[in-house]
């Protein structure tokens, strides 16, 4: 029968670290703590595999799993001594989620379950301590009403702050005994105002209710956002964790904190985290009160920092890599409540992984799978201009790197709006998970309240985003949509800056700078990457800047210059529509002569500035290859819209303005009808236009080897290859390699040089990959264009899918968009199956990939096991592609290690 409930404590758990799949990554980390003989409370994990049978049942507790969960509640409570809701030695728990991956607070969490009427009164007598007592049973009404009840959290805390303001309190804490059972007393007549039931008192009904609102919390909205945007499946579920409480708010030789065994802003080896005495976790990381450095520890309680640091550390050494735990000390006696790989921004990432490198903890390749590629973009982004003069105007905490530039909202669902046509900074008094959709588009986050390890702190540096906190100097009036700071005052769709990296807030639009991230800890990370890999990372890249800026970023050669973007330059534009307007069909010959005549002058405009282009791509890339496609889209493109047409014209004829404006608009409006058609992306376009127009190829080649012509005389080495589009046969391939090569000759007799080059397709059309064999006796490359062959697999329009495509996503009829990653089962079997057939007729076939998909780690992933040669994206996904390659190399061989032992 299969085990839904793990037990830990008193030394020994049922499970290990290495459970995280059935534990989750929290109870994982307890169990492992506990077998390591660490001061853990004990307790018991129920398994993710009972929160998916939950759902499976209709939102229902199944028997069996009830049924186990008591029975380890029984043993825990033999363990301690103690039974829940005993009058005289009550036990309280806590309930916790955990799921595989870390989702810092985005699931529920409820702390001193157990309590009521009676047992508050019961352990105020045993502790002495009734104040202790009584916080506790208001934080677990507050809390159980929240989860469970779904009561708005701000009703309680307006019940809350109105006692306080009662009583003159600036401080929880300074509320007596007597104020915190009038607090209890209005948190017990809300629950009955908005559930329409008395709070229940019966403990195990309580705790039953909490483990199955844990499980539901698995879908509400901000769990499903963040799993979303860290592309985490819902199919996973959570674990539950119930755990013996321990208290921190028992007085002043009671606290609790988190930290982080580095620095996760920066990497910087440094003890790392934050704590408040006489408080409990929550009080931490909700930005409740403002915590004090986990440095201060030593001196308030020497031995118990002694202890933390001697644990963590070991905790570090023993998993090789930071560690974010949490700790509650409860009258002066340590106990460690969590332990989990912690969460950093990508340049703590970097830096981290290569110090333990150069500690011995890790090899470099173990050091290459720590990083996750996409956080490699954070490194590349602005930093804030300090040459420039800066309006500081506050400072708060240094809580995630980097600049943000923005206009200021007060909430996330205004984030969302307005994020949409400008970048916003998201400012609050502090932030709550529900605020993760607002905090996901918005460019930074600035709180008045809250530390390093508060909620924005730890959001914002898994996100990447700059985010200074707790800034005290700041005044937030979120209703009236203003922040203050001392006389100024800053209203919504005013300019701020942020500097993550210092904690300063600015005044305006501050000035950025670029990164140079190919030096010191970047470059040697990056070097390690390099010598890893496999595959090729080549640049999609169309004019010399982007070229430039794709080689210092470690690009090995252009594999897409997409030559019509070149064309669109308001130079060129009106040549290429002359062209087009004599792409005219005809049977008469003279007429065909005179059309093809007009074609080739406006190409010859043409031909010198495709010239200088290219030249300036192999110049470059100087010796590295420079992938060119001729001509692709419809030729429709290049000229006006039809409506916006007729309307001119229309407005023209209303006011009877007849001569030659007009008539061009009514010649040009005749070539847009003419070339209309209902599905253009299946229509006149690649090959097909080269095939009909031969002199379109011809011309493009001739720019290609008369610039590599050039450039070799100049000492400048250029390896042109010339990728012909949308090839579903053989026989168009050979038809315009034949123009490829003859124009090839004619430019090197001329020119008195030779250039070697080759000529290939790209693969776009299940008709090519279909056919590969016969397509490779031409080719002397393959670039897979999985842009287009995703497309025509589908049958799916990309312009138009955006609808079908998140509501595929959402009912799980696909996992992911297929057009951001490469779909495995249908385009990715028509890649390997291409690549090998290609190869089976010619056996140094070289084969890349150069959609969009080149620079998404997933499908790097099929282009190794597809054994292609490289993978090309945009110039700024060159480093994420090189660490995305190198980390399937090193996954490819240590599978195959894995397989052979």
């Amino acid at each position: 029968m299969e085990k839904y409930v793990y037990v830990f404590g008193s030394g020994k758990a049922d499970g290990n670290g290495t459970m995280k799949d059935v534990l989750g990554g929290k109870g994982a980390g307890l169990a492992e703590m506990t077998n390591a003989g660490l001061p853990v409370p004990p307790g018991f994990t129920i398994a993710t595999s009972a929160c998916r049978l939950y759902f499976e049942s209709g939102n229902r507790m199944p028997e069996t799993i009830r049924q186990e969960w008591q029975k380890a509640l029984e043993a825990l409570e033999k363990l301690q001594g103690q039974r829940l809701g005993d009058r005289e030695n009550p036990l309280l728990v806590s309930v916790r989620s955990g799921a595989k991956f870390s989702m810092p607070g985005m699931m529920d969490t409820i702390l001193n379950l157990g309590m009521n009427d009676a047992v508050v009164e019961a352990i105020a007598r045993k502790t002495s301590n009734p104040r202790f007592a009584y916080d506790s049973y208001r934080r677990f009404i507050q809390m159980f009403g929240n989860v469970v009840l779904e009561i708005p959290k701000n009703d309680f805390e307006h019940i809350f702050d109105g006692q306080k303001k009662k009583r003159g309190a600036k401080l929880d804490t300074e509320l007596s005994t007597e104020d915190l059972k009038k607090v209890i007393a209005g948190y017990k007549a809300l629950v009955k105002r908005k559930s329409g039931k008395d709070f229940p008192q019966e403990p195990k009904v309580q705790l039953e209710m909490s483990i199955e609102a844990v499980f539901r919390s698995w879908y509400n909205p901000r769990a499903a956002t963040y799993r979303r945007m860290n592309k985490i499946s819902d199919d996973l579920g959570t674990a539950v964790n119930v755990q013996t409480m321990v208290f921190g708010n028992m007085g002043e030789t009671s606290g609790t904190g988190v930290g982080f065994t580095r620095n996760p802003a920066t990497g910087a080896k440094e003890f790392y985290g934050e704590f408040l005495m006489n408080a409990q976790g929550e009080d931490v990381v909700s930005g409740v009160r403002t915590p004090v450095h986990i440095s201060e520890l030593e001196r308030i309680n020497p031995q118990a920092f002694a202890e933390l640091r001697d644990i963590t550390t070991r905790l570090e050494r023993h998993y090789k890599d930071v560690q974010d735990f949490e700790f509650t000390i409860q009258e002066g006696k340590l106990y460690m409540l969590q332990t989990r790989n912690g969460k950093r921004t990508g340049t703590a990432a970097v830096r981290i992984a290569v110090d333990m490198v150069h500690e011995g903890l890790l090899t470099p390749k173990e050091a290459l799978l720590r990083v996750e590629p996409e956080q490699l973009d954070q490194l590349l982004h602005p930093v804030l201009d300090d040459s420039k003069p800066l309006k500081v105007i506050a400072k708060g905490l240094p809580a995630s790197p980097g600049a943000a530039v923005g206009r200021v909202v007060f909430t996330a669902n205004d984030a969302v709006a307005k994020g949409k046509v400008q970048p916003v900074i998201l400012v609050r008094a502090e932030t709550v998970p529900d605020d993760i959709h607002g905090m996901e588009v918005a460019v930074g986050i600035l709180t008045s309240r809250g530390g390093m390890t508060s909620h924005a702190a730890v959001v914002t540096r898994g996100m990447g985003k700059s985010c200074v906190a707790g800034c005290a100097e700041v005044d937030v009036d979120e209703k009236n949509k203003v922040m203050r700071v001392g006389a100024l005052s800053i209203h919504e769709g005013d300019w701020i800056s942020l500097d993550g990296s210092t904690g300063r807030v600015i005044l305006g639009q501050a000035n950025t700078a670029e990164p140079d991230p190919q030096t010191g800890i970047f470059a040697e990370f990056m070097k390690w990457a390099d010598e890893s890999r496999t595959l090729g990372v080549r640049a999609n890249a169309d004019i010399p800047r982007d070229a430039i800026k794709a080689h210092e970023l470690g690009a090995e050669g252009i594999g897409l210059c997409r030559t019509e973007h070149m064309f669109f330059a308001s130079d060129r534009l009106p040549h290429m529509q002359r062209m087009i307007m004599a792409c005219k069909d005809t049977q008469d010959v003279k007429e065909a002569a005179k059309y093809e005549k007009e074609r080739r002058a406006a190409l010859a405009k043409l031909l010198p500035m495709q010239r200088k282009d290219f030249f300036g791509l192999f110049k470059a890339m100087d010796g590295l290859p420079v992938t060119i496609r001729t001509l692709d889209p419809p030729l429709h493109e290049f000229l006006p819209k039809r409506e916006e047409l007729m309307v001119e014209i229309a407005v023209l004829e209303s006011k009877r303005r007849k001569g030659a404006k007009l008539n061009r608009l009514k010649k040009l409006l005749a070539v847009v009808e003419s070339l209309h058609e209902f599905n253009p992306m299946l229509g006149l376009r690649g090959c097909r236009l080269g095939i009909m127009y031969p002199e379109i190829t011809e011309m493009q080649a001739r720019a290609i080897f008369e610039a590599a012509a050039d450039a070799k005389k100049q000492g400048i080495q250029a390896e042109p290859e010339v990728m012909i589009p949308l090839v579903g046969d053989v026989k168009e391939l050979a038809l315009e390699k034949e123009i490829v090569n003859k124009t090839a000759e004619e430019v090197f007799k001329k020119k008195g040089v030779r250039v070697e080059y080759l000529v290939g397709t790209m693969i776009e059309l299940p008709a090519a990959a279909l056919s590969a064999g016969e397509i490779a006796k031409e080719a002397e490359f393959f670039s897979f264009g999985t842009n287009d062959l995703t497309q025509t697999t589908f049958g799916l329009s990309r312009d138009d899918c955006g609808k079908i495509i998140a509501s595929y996503v959402k009912q799980k009829i696909w996992p992911a968009d297929p057009f951001a990653q490469l779909d495995p089962k249908r385009v990715g079997r028509l890649l390997k199956m291409a690549t090998s057939e290609g190869r089976g007729a010619r056996e140094k076939l070289k084969v890349g990939i150069c959609g969009e998909h080149g620079g998404d780690p997933s499908s790097i992933e099929i282009c190794q096991e597809a054994g292609l040669n490289y993978v090309s994206c945009s110039p700024y996904r060159v480093p994420i592609a090189r660490l995305a390659a190198a980390q399937a190399a090193v996954k490819k061989s240590q599978l195959k290690a894995y397989t052979t032992a």
